[in-house]
C-alpha cells in the first residue's frame, strides 16, 4: 500500500505544503512574503498575518500539483520547532485540524532535521543520488550551523554548532553593514561573483573542537569598514565586490575547515550539505572541490529544497511515519528546542 505524506512549513516566512507518496515528492509549492523587505527582517505578526493568508491556497495547490485528494492522505506532518512562535501555530493548527478531521495520524517534525533528511529526497527513483548511512551533514541557514552525524533518519547526533551567530545570520548582517537591503545574504553572493576574494583579510576564530563563532568575525568587518569609510567615504561603493567576496571566502573557509576536521575525527566519507547557505554558489563550489581532493562522496540538495519548503518536511514526515513516530493533539509547538 502506498503512503502519501501531507507537509506543511511554516517556520518563519515561508508559507509552504508538499505532498510525498513513498518518499517521492510529487509536490512543493512555496509562498514567498515580500513584506518584510522594507523593514529589515522578518517581522513576527506581520509573517503570522501572511501565513493565515496563503496557508489554504498553498495546500490547495500542493493537491492539486500532486493529483491527490485529502482522502488520499496517509497521515499530516508539520514543523513544530525551531522557529517564530506565531507562525509556527498556524502550520500547526491546521496540520492538527486536517489530521483530526480526517482521523489520520499527526507528525511532529523537527525543522533542522528535515533540512539534514533533505538530502535523502530523490533516493527512491535513484539510490545512488543520496548518501549512504553514516554521513555527515553541514547545515547552514540564518539561524543554525551545525555539524550532524547521520546513522539513520531517525537517529542523529550534533557534534558541532554555533556558540553565537549562524552563518546566514553572519551573511546578512555583514551585508546590513555595507547598506545592502534585505535579505543581503543572496547579495553578497551575487556582488561577490565578480570579486577577488583574497583582496581582504578577514580573522578566522580559534574556536576548539568542532563548533563555530561568527560574532567576532562580524565585530572585525564592522571596524574594518568604518576604519576605510573615514578614510575614503566611498570605500564600499568602490570596492562592493571585492569586499563581498572576501567576507564570503571568510566564512566558507570557517565552515568547510570544521567540517573537514569533523570528517577526519569520524571517518565518515558521505558528506552533506543542508540549509539556506547552501544555496550559496562559492559555499557549494568550494564544498564539492574540497570533496574531490579529499575522496568524500558529496551531496547538496537541489536548490528549492535547500531553503525553507515543505518537501523535506512530508519526506521527514514518510520516514516517520515508516517508524511510527506519531504525535497526540495535544503536542505544543516550540521556538527553540533541541533534537
Amino acid at each position: 500500500m502506498s503512503i502519501s505524506i501531507l507537509g506543511i512549513e511554516s517556520s518563519c516566512d515561508e508559507t509552504a505544503a508538499s505532498v510525498c507518496r513513498d518518499g517521492v515528492i510529487l509536490s512543493n509549492i512555496i509562498a514567498s512574503q515580500q513584506v518584510h523587505s522594507r523593514y529589515g527582517g522578518v517581522v513576527p505578526e506581520l509573517a503570522s498575518r501572511a501565513h493565515l493568508q496563503n496557508i489554504l491556497p498553498v495546500l490547495d495547490q500542493a493537491l492539486l500539483k500532486a493529483d491527490v485528494s485529502l482522502t488520499d492522505i496517509n497521515a499530516v506532518a508539520f514543523t513544530q520547532a525551531p522557529g517564530l512562535i506565531g507562525s509556527l501555530l498556524v502550520g500547526a493548527q491546521v496540520a492538527k485540524s486536517l489530521a483530526f478531521s480526517m482521523n489520520i495520524p499527526l507528525i511532529a517534525v523537527h525543522h533542522m532535521q528535515a533540512h539534514v533528511l533533505a538530502n535523502l529526497i530523490g533516493g527512491n527513483e535513484n539510490p545512488e543520488s543520496v548518501p549512504a548511512f553514516p554521513f555527515l551533514c553541514l547545515t547552514v541557514s540564518g539561524g543554525h550551523t551545525q555539524i550532524v552525524v547521520c546513522n539513520s533518519p531517525s537517529q542523529m547526533k550534533v557534534i558541532g554548532e554555533t556558540t553565537d551567530d549562524a552563518a546566514g545570520e553572519a551573511f546578512d548582517k555583514s551585508a546590513k553593514i555595507l547598506g545592502l537591503p534585505y535579505p543581503g545574504g543572496p547579495l553578497i553572493d551575487q556582488y561577490a561573483s565578480s570579486g577577488d576574494p583574497l583582496r581582504f583579510k578577514f580573522p578566522e576564530p580559534q574556536i576548539p573542537g568542532l563548533n563555530f563563532s561568527f560574532s567576532g568575525l562580524k565585530t572585525a568587518i564592522l571596524y574594518f569598514i568604518q576604519n576605510e569609510k573615514a578614510k575614503t567615504p566611498y570605500f564600499i561603493e568602490n570596492n562592493l565586490p571585492d569586499i563581498c567576496a572576501s567576507i564570503q571566502g571568510r566564512i566558507v573557509s570557517i565552515l568547510l575547515n570544521k567540517l573537514k576536521k569533523a570528517a577526519t575525527q569520524t571517518g565518515i566519507k558521505d558528506i552533506c550539505l543542508a540549509g539556506g547557505v547552501a544555496a550559496n554558489k562559492r559555499l557549494r563550489k568550494s564544498f564539492e572541490e574540497t570533496g574531490k581532493s579529499l575522496g568524500w562522496k558529496t551531496f547538496i540538495p537541489k536548490m528549492e529544497y535547500c531553503t525553507d519548503n515543505a518537501a523535506m518536511i512530508s519526506v521527514t514526515g514518510y520516514y516517520k511515519y515508516l517508524d511510527q513516530e506519531f504525535s497526540p493533539l495535544s503536542v505544543t509547538v516550540t521556538a527553540r528546542a533541541s533534537w
